[in-house]
């Protein structure tokens, strides 16, 4: 999944902050026992995604696609006293690892975890003053989860989605679905003006978007 050549990554990883050790314990955990484990964030972007939280200091974040939560502890450290992470996640069998792993680092009473679609409980959630979004999930509704959070995020907030290079995919010549969809994603937002934008070339893409 990694865009990078694996030399540049491993020298990347070597010079940025150790993965804390309950988080190698759970990027373990999530190899050992998890149909497709590289859908977790891991080391290099873990270490981004707190980074940019602890930068904003964010009192409420949006998570869509919780997996097996090492990418919602990442972000929980960036946390101010009293804030919260609601987390949403489709597949109640992860339930387990999730609120285990939740536990072991001790962010169980920051992070609010939903089950169920995404949709829906988006739709739901009385808060509409979101610091931080970052959505991870099905990638064929991306556009429209920034569409249903951008008014609940605050102006200089910061929605981030994952995946936006596709494996490099969207910049050849490929023209599947799932392609098509994320080269119109990131061409909509491109030309959004109510955002300032940029796109990292971290694991599979990351896409940074700041709300004017």
């Amino acid at each position: 999944m990694d865009i990078l050549p694996h030399d540049l990554q491993a020298y990347l990883d070597d010079h940025c902050d150790p993965e804390p050790a309950a988080l190698q314990k759970l990027n373990r955990e999530t190899h050992l026992k998890v149909l497709r484990p590289h859908m977790l964030s891991g080391h290099y972007q873990g270490r981004l995604l707190s980074f940019l939280s602890k930068m904003i200091q964010p009192k409420l974040i949006l998570e869509i696609g919780t997996f097996t939560g090492y990418s919602a502890i990442c972000l929980a450290e960036g946390l101010v006293e009293g804030g919260i992470l609601h987390t949403i996640e489709v597949n109640r069998e992860m339930e387990e690892i999730i609120n285990s792993h939740f536990k072991s680092t001790n962010v169980e009473n920051k992070i609010k975890l939903h089950f169920g679609q995404a949709e829906a409980i988006i739709a739901d959630l009385e808060e509409d003053n979101f610091d931080l979004v970052f959505i991870d999930a099905d990638k064929k509704n991306n556009f429209t989860y920034f569409q249903m959070t951008f008014d609940k995020v605050k102006s200089g907030g910061l929605i981030i989605i994952d995946n936006v290079l596709w494996k490099g995919k969207v910049y050849g010549d490929e023209n599947d679905t799932d392609t098509e969809n994320i080269r119109k994603l990131n061409d909509q937002i491109a030309v959004d003006p109510r955002v300032e934008k940029l796109i990292l070339p971290v694991r599979d893409g990351l896409l940074v978007i700041r709300k004017k």
